[in-house]
């Protein structure tokens, strides 16, 4: 364990939080960011969204229910570094196989633990996300030296991740029961529930490479075409925004979350900005610009789409809306082609590990395949 070995987090703007390992020791660096969930962290720790991240949780206590071999999001764990301000000292949970920190130190991510994650979170609030790096053990030195590694590093304006995480080969999730419909789904950093939640719906999913074409897409018999999560610039998806287009030239039924909505928004002529510190966590309220309902949701995104709540705008694919927006700042939370069957949402429907209140979007991706046939 180790749990008397200082550490510290270094923050680009030069202020520093001192605790102690937590995980591996060594040193990590990647931008830091917060997550407001209270539940969930196994799901956080292995959403390929958070690659490249030192993912700070806002929960005092981390690890109460360990980690189990059924509910990671892919296969193995994306953040870059882990900070929390409490570990449990005990994993108690009928699935545990192991505790939290074991599996960090088993996959070699470096965190910290004793520090005051509640003061990280309003300076990362107030100045915004930001680089940052974990040293720990022998990779702990001088202020001024950690410093110069972190302002070293490479920013997330402009990182083309995509391709990082993005499975090698195609592959293929079965429907469950009767089979109704293929979907091909484009793996920006998909997670492991969103196949499944489609495949509870009949629907047999094509897992497809981030760089798949549009023959890759019409040989798998897609019925549909899926946009996932992932990490990143979207301003670096040209190719995605391409095949985008395509498909909505021809008409086949779209649907993207999070990622897979800022490469929508893309390809609908709209451009995408840097949130100040983003949105993530599992409690993120969402209006519906039409029925104007609230659904509490999962969200993990850094980036977010051009555009005003409820506004209308004209295409080359014909009439397009924003269709959902945050209800804290406004901020872009879903598309619409009103003149086509397209639309995405920021947010996660598959919700690992919950709210569930969005899950009936897979039912509307259902219905305009439906309606296309």
């Amino acid at each position: 364990m180790t749990a008397h070995i200082p550490a510290a987090l270094v923050l680009e703007d030069g202020r520093i939080f001192r605790g102690r390992a937590y995980g591996s020791v060594g040193s990590t660096l990647g931008e830091v960011v917060f997550t407001t969930g209270m539940t969930g962290y196994q799901e956080t720790l292995t959403d390929p969204s958070y690659h490249r991240q030192i993912v700070v949780q806002t929960a005092p206590q981390i690890g109460n229910t360990g980690w189990n071999d059924e509910d990671d999001e892919s296969a193995r764990i994306w953040v870059a570094g882990y900070a929390v301000r409490e570990p449990a000292r005990i994993a108690s949970n009928w699935r545990s196989r192991r505790s939290l920190e074991a599996e960090l130190e088993a996959q070699g991510i470096v965190g910290i633990a004793g520090i005051d994650t509640r003061a990280l979170t309003r300076h990362v609030r107030e100045a915004g996300a930001m680089r940052g790096g974990v040293f720990s053990g022998a990779e702990l030195a001088a202020d001024a030296e950690m410093l110069r590694r972190v302002t070293g590093s490479s920013p997330m304006v402009g990182a083309d991740l995509a391709g990082d995480v993005t499975t090698a080969e195609p592959y293929v999730v079965p429907a469950l029961g009767e089979k109704r419909f293929t979907v091909a789904a484009l793996d920006l950093g998909i997670k492991s529930n969103t196949p499944r939640m489609m495949a509870a719906r009949g629907i047999e999913v094509h897992v497809l490479p981030a760089g798949a074409s549009l023959d890759e897409v019409l040989a798998a018999g897609a019925d549909g075409l899926f946009l996932s999560n992932g990490p990143g610039d979207p301003a670096t998806t040209d190719q995605q925004v391409e095949l985008t287009r395509q498909a909505l030239d021809r008409k086949l039924p779209l649907f993207g979350i999070c990622f897979g909505n800022q490469v929508l928004g893309r390809a609908l002529g709209r451009g995408t900005y840097k949130l100040r510190y983003g949105h993530r966590g599992i409690n993120i309220p969402v209006i519906d610009a039409e029925t104007g309902k609230v659904a509490i949701t999962a969200q993990n995104h850094g980036f977010a789409v051009e555009g005003e709540p409820g506004e209308r705008f004209d295409t080359e694919f014909g009439r397009a809306m924003v269709s959902h927006h945050c209800a804290n700042d406004g901020a872009v939370e879903g598309l619409a082609l009103l003149d086509g069957p397209a639309f995405s949402v920021q947010y996660h429907p598959e919700a690992a590990a919950g709210p569930h209140d969005a899950a009936p979007l897979f039912d509307k991706f259902v219905d305009l395949m439906s309606e296309a046939r």
